[in-house]
């Protein structure tokens, strides 16, 4: 895996957790307004917004760069309009990566010949 690579998958991770807390506070805020005075929901709609923004373009420029099937990049994509799924896709990106180094790491003392 090259720098450029590892970057793009790192970006991604770092933005799917955020997201993902963004998306459940948005949920709370939406309960929150009907239920009680209190009314957030636009502001965190804004933030919510800019980081799902992010996500995807991430998303994209990691599809890319990473050489992911169809299958593998819709899975991220699922991840990413689920409320809890950002979690899910920054352990799942953390081992991809953690993997990835390995095999780097592995080809370059010559354990493995690919």
């Amino acid at each position: 895996m090259d720098i450029k690579t590892a970057s793009a998958l790192r970006r991604l991770r770092l933005v799917s957790t955020p997201e993902a807390v963004s998306f459940l506070l948005l949920l709370t805020c939406s309960v929150l307004k009907r239920t009680t005075e209190f009314d957030a929901v636009f502001p965190m709609g804004l933030i919510h917004g800019l980081l799902f923004v992010l996500y995807v373009i991430f998303w994209a420029d990691a599809w890319n760069r990473a050489k992911w099937s169809f299958g593998t990049a819709a899975l991220y994509f699922v991840l990413s309009v689920l409320p809890t799924g950002g979690f899910f896709a920054d352990r799942k990106l953390r081992r991809e990566s953690e993997d990835a180094v390995i095999a780097s790491r592995a080809r370059k003392e010559g354990v493995v010949g690919a």
